[in-house]
């Protein structure tokens, strides 16, 4: 394993960390997790070198805090920094801090929080903390030693996140969205560097864009082979990060065993400066093809969900997205056929509940009839005909 240094903490981190979100399930419940093969991945991720453990107060509804509470051995607790964050968007009022934060020690099963975050950071959401003074409440936990270090995980814009890190001086990291595909979007490039100017630790989630980046398409594929250098889709975009000095810890939310394996070999080889100048071209250029075929930037965090309707709204987006890039319209006609009635983009009843909580900023509800007229009805899929893909309001 390769280490980091972490901002301006006297610590480094491990090149990878390990990120509790999407551990492995039985009969596809979120809250069901399968604590045998999430207990053996995680212990392997901590014998294998990983410091960096992440999880949040609402990942696998509420039992990822608890599996890392239990599996977490004294002597697994010591070798890790233990990272969660604070549910921003339930915050009504300011006995919330205390009450959300009281349960999370209670669920993981410990006396302090190695790196405690405000979770999922756009401007509505930090408004509203603020005005219930949040600051002054994290930094009296920092000073009680409740918490070691200070972050925030962002989801909105870089004039946002600009101002989030100039109003409070003592942050210690930030976590942004940030892979080759997302250099302009939310934070992006420019968010990497003006936190680290400014001190901060950077960490990277959604490296592989929910998955997207793992197993691109045919045409995407053969891109890379022209490159000097033999790498997996999954290497090409972790390394790719793992060149920058400013990214201190890309976390990876793994679903098996066989994905810890490979990203802890991954993470063996990372280093700055490693990307030849070619290999910065056949970036670009798996880049530019991306952008071309797929046409919804959703991430399957899951955060639109549960939608009061039943409709499945990631899964309705990961049957379209494979369509237009495999161009398979046909194969995924009949997916969509074989979903649950209920859990078809046709149930959409246009609430827009799921659009404040995109941290994509996607028009779900517009793409909800257009993804049902072109797999569930006759429409033909025209580029030109698709909704925005990022809302404007």
């Amino acid at each position: 394993m390769q280490y980091r240094k972490f901002g301006k903490l006297d610590w480094e981190v491990s090149a990878l960390g390990f990120g509790c979100m999407r551990l492995p399930v039985l009969d596809g419940k979120r809250n069901c997790i399968d604590i045998p093969t999430a207990t053996r991945m995680i212990h392997s991720g901590i014998e294998g070198g990983i410091n960096y453990l992440d999880t949040a107060y609402t990942y696998h509804d509420g039992e990822s805090e608890k599996l890392v509470g239990d599996i977490l051995t004294s002597d697994h607790r010591r070798k890790v920094k233990l990272a969660t964050k604070m549910p921003s968007w339930l915050i009504k009022e300011k006995g919330d801090f205390d009450m959300y934060f009281e349960e999370q020690l209670g669920r993981l099963k410990t006396e302090r929080i190695d790196f405690y975050l405000v979770h999922t950071l756009n401007l509505a959401y930090w408004e509203n903390l603020l005005r219930l003074g949040v600051l002054d409440w994290l930094q009296r936990k920092k000073d009680k030693g409740y918490i070691g270090a200070i972050g925030f995980s962002f989801h909105d814009e870089f004039p946002i996140f600009k101002r989030i890190i100039d109003e409070f001086e003592y942050w210690d990291f930030c976590q942004i969205q940030y892979n080759y595909l997302d250099i302009e979007e939310q934070a992006g490039l420019s968010g990497l560097k003006y936190a680290s100017e400014r001190g901060l630790a950077v960490i990277v989630m959604e490296p592989l864009l929910g998955g997207k980046l793992a197993v691109p398409p045919p045409a995407i594929q053969s891109i890379f082979t022209t490159a000097d250098r033999l790498r997996s889709p999954v290497d090409w975009a972790l390394q790719w990060i793992w060149d920058q000095p400013e990214v201190s810890v890309i976390l990876s939310g793994m679903t098996s065993t066989l994905q810890v394996k490979e990203n802890l070999e991954c993470a063996d080889r990372s280093k700055v400066g490693s990307f030849s100048k070619l290999e910065g071209e056949v970036i670009r250029s798996v880049q530019d093809a991306f952008y071309q075929i797929c046409p919804i930037p959703c991430t399957n965090c899951q955060y639109c969900m549960p939608c009061p309707h039943g409709v499945n709204i990631p899964l309705n987006f990961e049957v379209f997205n494979r369509g237009i890039m495999l161009d398979d319209i046909k194969s995924m006609k009949y997916t969509y056929g074989e979903l649950d009635a209920a859990e078809r983009a046709s149930a959409c009843q246009h609430c827009h509940d799921c659009e404040d909580k995109c941290p994509q900023r996607i028009p779900i509800s517009d793409w909800m009839s257009y993804i049902h007229e072109v797999l569930g009805e006759s429409r033909i899929y025209s580029c030109e005909e698709q909704p925005p893909r990022t809302r404007t309001s």
